[in-house]
């Protein structure tokens, strides 16, 4: 394509995929085909689909997978995953049924505090400024009663409200820091509603002189320090043998040292965190919340030292091993994706439709369950044995294998290690016999 497409998001939706097909494909029927294969065939669940987001040619689909034996505080869950990677699903689980025959999981919400904030300049003087934000601050809860009311209903609503001087970092910069509770909700709409309400007063009410107060923006904040779960696992060191434990003492004081290696090093700490991340964005996903929110509120809170480090600690302590996690977790379980999506209502109802602390609980006992399953292969077999067991199905489809062939390759392969090149290898062995 050599220029911009005018009018594209008036163009109806065989027109888009048509313009598409014919501008960046050498076969443009084979296109078309392609897209139209993963169309639902329930016309009104496509509908559905396509109004979720803008210019919907087609479909993406990910794979929903479960997890049994999550004991959580007692109770047993299956926790619905929607994810790509191979072995994600497969050592989630195998922790859960792990940790499910040691107690399980015990977890706890500690604070659900979400924020946002209006950014602002200010020229004049900052006692003036004070005098201004004190004497309109009732005006800000009077003027979001009607957006506020059935949210404090369910008990939630504006917390607090402060003014924030941000001038030591940029000249004239201040803020208002405002402090909410959202309840069951994801609450970025009703956060965001609030907030344009207290810019238009924090504006229209000033009697400063032209150009002395500039409100820049108003945005609800993904970082979240204070909307915090907790999540841990215990048990006597002798408890955690199992077929790849073969000396407990051994494998706790290995374990602790690798988490204790993440918690120095931010090298190591990245994929340390993006671990816990498989395992915390699957169970997000499936429950229709936003992933990326969480993703940057999660990683801001690994750096929140000033040196990106672990999310997840471990200490032998009085002959137990205990690891544990406490991360920020903005969830809900009412409002966007989880009215609409199908299977978000069905990933809901498999949990037992929990309250957005409860998914909490269970969003963090999945991402804890999969840093230990890490951190078992990573400290006893080594990661590449289990997880390249499970991507050689992936290495196999990529082939025009017949069913005896995928047989004899997964044959071959049960006591071999698995690489892209030997299956190949293999494979080309076979063809030629």
């Amino acid at each position: 394509m050599t220029k911009a497409i005018t009018g594209f998001s008036r163009l109806t939706k065989d027109e888009k995929i048509d313009l598409i097909a014919g501008k960046c494909f050498a076969d443009k029927t084979s296109a078309i085909a392609l897209i139209k294969k993963y169309w639902n065939s329930d016309q009104q669940l496509q509908q559905l689909h396509d109004e979720f987001i803008e210019n919907t040619i087609t479909n993406f689909y990910l794979p929903l997978g479960v997890a049994p034996n999550f004991l959580i505080n007692g109770q047993h869950y299956i926790v619905p995953m929607v994810i790509e990677e191979s072995s994600v699903v497969a050592a989630a689980a195998n922790a859960a049924k792990f940790w499910s025959e040691r107690g399980g999981f015990k977890t706890e919400v500690i604070s659900t505090e979400k924020v946002g904030q209006v950014h602002f300049l200010f020229t004049g003087e900052f006692e003036k400024l004070q005098d201004y934000v004190a004497e309109i601050t009732p005006k800000f809860h009077s003027a979001t009663d009607a957006i506020t009311k059935n949210m404090r209903a369910r008990g939630g609503g504006i917390i607090d409200i402060k003014l924030i001087d941000k001038t030591s970092t940029l000249a004239n910069y201040y803020q208002l820091h405002a402090t909410f509770e959202t309840k069951d909700s994801m609450g970025a709409n009703f956060i965001n509603s609030c907030l344009e309400v207290f810019a238009k007063i924090l504006r229209d009410e000033a009697d400063f002189e032209a150009d002395e107060l500039n409100v820049i923006m108003s945005i609800l904040s993904n970082y979240v320090p204070n909307c915090i779960v907790r999540a841990e696992v215990r048990c006597p060191i002798a408890e955690l043998n199992d077929k790849h434990i073969i000396d407990p003492q051994k494998f706790a004081e290995n374990f602790v040292t690798a988490v204790k290696i993440a918690e120095i090093e931010p090298f190591r700490a990245v994929t340390h965190n993006k671990g816990i991340m498989n395992g915390i964005d699957a169970v997000v996903v499936a429950t229709g919340n936003d992933f990326r929110a969480i993703e940057a509120g999660v990683h801001a809170y690994a750096s929140k030292s000033g040196v990106y480090s672990s999310l997840s600690h471990a200490e032998i302590k009085d002959g137990e091993f205990v690891f544990w996690m406490e991360i920020p977790l903005a969830l809900g379980t009412v409002g966007g994706l989880t009215a609409l999506h199908p299977l978000v209502k069905f990933s809901h109802e498999m949990l037992g439709k929990p309250s957005a602390q409860k998914l909490m609980e269970i969003v963090a006992a999945a991402g804890l369950a999969q840093n230990f399953a890490a951190l078992r292969s990573l400290t006893t077999t080594g990661i590449q044995e289990g997880h390249m067991k499970m991507h050689l199905n992936n290495i196999i489809n990529q082939f025009d294998a017949s069913k005896e062939e995928r047989k004899q390759i997964r044959s071959h392969f049960t006591s071999r290690p698995v690489s892209h090149a030997a299956v190949v290898e293999y494979f080309e062995t076979i063809r030629q016999k």
